[in-house]
């Protein structure tokens, strides 16, 4: 059942990364909270690209929050301006890595953390991509591309060195798809 929303104030808004609400809410049981966060971040892509030669795709960068260099899915915000998710999707893929052209799909839909966060993750299954220009990264981006098989993806999911969640998911799902075809 939904909670009825009594009142909400706006306590950032910086789109894209830091809109932030405080809500008092009523629960369907009567409680009441006097202070729910809720985050507004627009909807987001990732793209699980695999090349003509059976390689995926990854970027290597610095995640400032954690301080770490990861490994992710080419990933990036579904633009205001993009007439759909996979426009946005093919757009970061080309922009982050190069690559593009191929088949394209909608792989799955989740959410980063719907108690807290209003977006959606769009994942696309995009096969037989190529090389196709130079990447054109953001300033704030420093990426490094890597090719990998799909045998080194399974054995970094295990060994947790991929660990952004809304890329490990899909990456779980592709090598279960990839096994459920075996059997």
């Amino acid at each position: 059942m939904k909670w009825k929303v009594l009142s909400c104030e706006y306590i950032s808004k910086d789109p894209p990364w830091f809109t932030a609400r405080v809500e008092k809410v009523q629960l369907p049981n009567g409680e009441i909270l006097e202070k729910y966060y809720v985050l507004e971040y627009p909807n987001w892509a990732t793209i699980v690209a695999i090349t003509k030669d059976n390689k995926i795709i990854m970027v290597e960068q610095y995640r400032h929050a954690l301080g770490e260099i990861g490994i992710e899915l080419p990933a990036g915000v579904i633009d205001s301006d993009d007439p759909n998710p996979m426009y946005g999707a093919k757009r970061e893929l080309l922009e982050e890595t190069g690559y593009g052209k191929g088949e394209w799909e909608l792989f799955m839909k989740s959410s980063p953390n719907p108690g807290t966060h209003t977006n959606i993750c769009y994942t696309f299954l995009a096969t037989d991509v190529e090389f196709v220009s130079e990447p054109e990264l953001d300033r704030t981006e420093d990426i490094n591309v890597k090719l990998f098989t799909i045998k080194e993806i399974e054995k970094m999911l295990n060994n947790n060195e991929i660990i952004q969640a809304m890329h490990a998911a899909p990456l779980w799902k592709l090598l279960h798809s990839i096994s459920n075809k075996k059997s």
